[in-house]
């Protein structure tokens, strides 16, 4: 960690990268505008929350916020207050829902609402924050784990049942949970760009026990041009990573390319 480095810094900067501001939403036209963008990048017949909902989570005590570009919303998150069980009961954030419009995404707006958020969480002691998503999804992996920093657990196949928006409809709900411990040196140095893609080989080279697990370059649209081809690829990823999981290995980080590299203590 360096002397600039802070949750606030980092918000800045990645705010500035992005050219947008990151605002809590605190009022009913707020909500209409979250709604729009969670719909809009999740169509379905049906609206992704309700704005009564909506409210409920934030008067509770949650999270919501929405990313502008000038006057334009972009962007949004909802997350709301959890417990976990780790040598006791432990408060955390989990994120539910983050998005970011399909024209403005590779803009690093994403990361800005994850800082926003992380900013967030600390301000009300809340150290933790947890979210799942799909391990098919390339550029999710190397914003979570590469840009983050966060710690990979768990494999759990089709979490949330069948859901009825254009992205997810007919495909398992496969996906692995990310646990961001906010205030780590391994998340600061993830924020700040130095945690860098692994070298599996050169691992592999001084005698640990690695996997690299490969995963397709753009999985959405593989969906779309080979439904048949993406199936195949959920089921073999399911395969791969849940027994190696098994077996004692863990997510380590990614190779440039994305692929997921996993290591496992020797006996």
């Amino acid at each position: 960690m360096t002397l600039v480095d802070s949750p606030a810094a980092d918000l800045q900067r990645a705010q500035e990268r992005a050219g947008v501001e990151v605002r809590s939403v605190a009022n009913p036209t707020d909500f209409a505008t979250a709604r729009r963008i969670f719909d809009t990048v999740w169509p379905g017949q049906c609206t992704q929350v309700q704005q009564n909902v909506l409210k409920a989570v934030i008067h509770a005590g949650g999270y919501s916020s929405v990313a502008y570009l000038g006057a334009e919303p972009v962007g949004a998150a909802l997350a709301f207050v959890g417990r976990h069980f780790a040598d006791g009961w432990h408060v955390h954030l989990h994120s539910h829902m983050a998005a970011v419009l399909e024209s403005q995404r590779n803009h690093h707006i994403g990361t800005a609402i994850k800082l926003h958020q992380r900013m967030w969480a600390l301000d009300r002691d809340i150290d933790t924050i947890s979210w799942t998503f799909d391990p098919l999804v390339r550029r999710n992996a190397i914003l979570n784990i590469l840009k983050l920093g966060v710690d990979v657990r768990g494999y759990e196949i089709d979490f949330y049942g069948q859901m009825p928006d254009a992205i997810n409809v007919g495909d398992p709900t496969d996906r692995v949970f990310a646990w961001w411990h906010l205030s780590t040196a391994k998340v600061f140095d993830a924020v700040a760009g130095r945690l860098l893609p692994l070298d599996a080989a050169m691992l592999i080279e001084d005698g640990r026990d690695i996997r690299v697990v490969e995963i397709p370059e753009d999985i959405v649209e593989l969906r779309k041009s080979d439904p048949a081809a993406a199936t195949r690829w959920r089921l073999s990823l399911r395969e791969t990573l849940t027994s190696a999981l098994a077996d004692g290995y863990c997510v380590i980080g990614v190779e440039r390319t994305g692929n997921y590299v996993l290591f496992r203590e020797r006996a």
